[in-house]
């Protein structure tokens, strides 16, 4: 395919490396132009022009830019009727943007983690996702929302990414303050998370760890009556109200 990136920062980076291997033609803009000459000079089918150019070149067109900047950026280009829009800006309703980018489809608003550039990652989707299935669908795995609400409901879940890590790490830097390697103990804690959540599911995975008197059943108990269910729950609430 004829792919266009505009707005080339880390996420929109890793869009494109997890595709290159693919053989698209892709072109993207000059925007954060370390990270445009980085990818042009690290795949052979990927090339830095400006906006209009990126436009002109491209069949798809993903939308990497910051939200708030997005619609002075996008009412200064000519899109075509044969072509395809995916935004990356989760600020910008799918509704929002159609007439941006008329007379071209605003097809898809897709939301990729990092992980996408290796694959094996999760891609939060609301809208068409028959292009998105064809472009990451073979190596990550693409979850349908069927509205707004629904894909502000997961922006608000997926930031439980961020405490889980804290945890991951305060958890490591003790094993490592009795073992001397904290950078291994971090290692190990973050496989065995990975791993033993992968395939299973969370509550499953808690009542196999639900052995009485057992090391994972004494921690989970000492953190529930530390209130951090509790927490999670109304900073997650919070977050849903503050959107």
């Amino acid at each position: 395919m004829r792919i266009g990136i505009i707005g080339t920062g880390t996420i929109a980076s890793a869009v494109v490396r997890g595709i290159a291997a693919d053989g698209h033609d892709i072109t993207v803009s000059e925007r954060s132009a370390e990270n445009a000459a980085a990818l042009a000079g690290t795949f052979a089918n990927v090339r830095v022009a400006d906006n209009p150019t990126v436009i002109a070149r491209s069949d798809v067109i993903v939308l990497g830019l910051i939200a708030e900047v997005a619609p002075d950026i996008l009412r200064a280009l000519r899109f075509r009727p044969d072509q395809q829009v995916i935004s990356l800006m989760a600020g910008i309703a799918l509704s929002d943007l159609a007439p941006l980018v008329a007379p071209a489809r605003a097809l898809a608003v897709m939301l990729p983690f990092p992980g996408i550039a290796e694959g094996g990652s999760p891609i939060l989707a609301q809208g068409d996702t028959a292009l998105l299935e064809t472009l990451f669908g073979a190596r990550n795995r693409i979850f349908a929302l069927r509205d707004a609400d629904e894909l502000s409901a997961y922006l608000c879940a997926q930031a439980v990414l961020s405490p889980v890590a804290q945890m991951v790490e305060t958890a490591g830097d003790w094993l490592g303050s009795r073992t001397g390697d904290p950078a291994q103990g971090e290692a190990f804690l973050r496989m065995l998370i990975a791993s033993s959540l992968h395939n299973t599911p969370a509550a499953a995975l808690i009542e196999a760890l639900n052995t009485e008197g057992g090391y994972n059943q004494r921690l989970r108990q000492h953190m529930e009556r530390a209130g951090t269910e509790d927490a999670l729950r109304a900073g997650l609430d919070r977050l849903a109200r503050d959107r």
